[in-house]
C-alpha cells in the first residue's frame, strides 16, 4: 500500500496531483520544484507535507516525475540509487519511447521499478497556478511498464490514481502508445494551432460558435512542452499529418469540382466513424 508520495515538478500535472493526494488520501506528501517561489507556495497552502530532497527520496513508496521527458531521464539516472529499494517510480510525459528506452538499462538491478505514465488530462493553461485537484476525475491513465514489472506495482500505481479520481487504467507498450497518441492529442494541437495561422483568424468576431471554439481551444498550449514533445515523436507524427493531409486534399479536389454525390458520400463516412468512435468513449 502506498502510504508516502513524492513528487518532482508542481506544474499543471504534478501540482493537480499534488493537490489530488492531499484532498483525497492521507498519503504523507513530499514535493519539489526547480522554481522556489512554487515550492513555497505549495508548503505554505499546505499541499504538501515538507519539501522533497533527494536524501528523502528513499521514503516514497512512489515518486511522480512531472517533467519534460529529457528532465525526467535526467533525473532518475541522476539518482538511481536515491529511490526507495522496491519502491516505484512513475513519469507523467506525453511521450514514452524517449523516456523508457534509456532508462531501461539505467533501472535494471537498481531495487526499484520505474513505470512509464501518462495521465490523459489537462486543460488549456499551465503552471502549479492552474493546478487543481479535479482534474484526472474519470480521465484514463495510460501505464507502459517494462516486462516482468510484477503485478503489486502496478495494483499499487492504480488503486492511488483511482482515489485521485481516475476511471481508466490502459495498459500498453511505449511503441504503441506513441503511436496512437500521436494521433488522439498530437495531431489535435497541430490541427489547432495550423487553424488558428489562418489569416481569417483575427477576422471571427460575431461569427463563431461552439464548432470555432472546439477547433481553437488547444492552440492555447505551452509551446515549450509541446514543441519537445512533437519532435520526440516526430516520424508518428508526421505520418498522422500526411494522412490529414491527404484527406483534407481530398475534400478540396471534391469541393472544387462541386461534385456533390462523391461530397456527400465523404461527408456520410465522416459521420458514421465519429458515432462508431462514440460508441467506444
Amino acid at each position: 500500500m502506498i502510504k508516502t508520495v513524492g513528487i518532482v515538478g508542481l506544474g499543471l500535472i504534478g501540482g493537480s496531483m499534488a493537490k489530488a493526494v492531499r484532498q483525497y488520501t492521507d498519503c504523507t506528501l513530499l514535493g519539489c520544484d526547480a522554481d522556489g517561489a512554487v515550492l513555497s507556495r505549495a508548503l505554505d497552502e499546505g499541499v504538501l507535507s515538507a519539501a522533497l530532497t533527494p536524501d528523502r527520496l528513499a521514503e516514497c513508496d512512489l515518486v511522480i516525475i512531472a517533467l519534460y521527458p529529457q528532465a525526467t531521464t535526467d533525473y532518475v539516472t541522476a539518482h538511481r540509487d536515491r529511490f526507495r529499494r522496491g519502491g516505484a517510480v512513475m513519469d507523467c510525459g506525453g511521450v514514452k519511447g524517449v523516456v523508457c528506452t534509456p532508462l531501461a538499462d539505467v533501472v535494471k538491478d537498481a531495487g526499484f521499478w520505474f513505470v512509464g505514465g501518462h495521465p490523459m488530462a489537462g486543460v488549456e493553461r499551465s503552471g502549479y497556478g492552474h493546478s487543481f485537484p479535479e482534474l484526472f476525475q474519470g480521465a484514463s491513465l495510460i501505464l507502459t511498464p517494462y516486462p516482468g514489472t510484477p503485478r503489486k506495482c502496478l495494483d499499487g500505481i492504480w488503486e492511488l490514481a483511482r482515489r485521485l479520481g481516475f476511471g481508466h487504467l490502459q495498459l500498453s507498450t511505449p511503441e504503441e502508445h506513441d503511436r496512437i497518441i500521436a494521433y488522439t492529442s498530437q495531431l489535435a494541437h497541430v490541427v489547432s494551432c495550423a487553424y488558428v495561422g489562418s489569416p481569417s483568424a483575427p477576422n471571427f468576431a460575431g461569427f463563431s460558435a461552439g464548432s470555432f471554439k472546439d477547433m481553437t481551444r488547444v492552440a492555447k498550449l505551452n509551446e515549450q512542452m509541446w514543441t519537445e514533445l512533437f519532435l520526440e515523436n516526430r516520424e508518428a507524427l508526421v505520418r498522422e499529418i500526411d494522412t490529414l493531409v491527404e484527406e483534407l486534399a481530398a475534400f478540396a479536389y471534391t469541393i472544387r469540382r462541386g461534385d456533390r454525390e462523391n461530397l456527400l458520400g465523404m461527408l456520410r463516412r465522416a459521420r458514421q466513424i465519429k458515432e462508431s468512435i462514440d460508441k467506444d468513449c
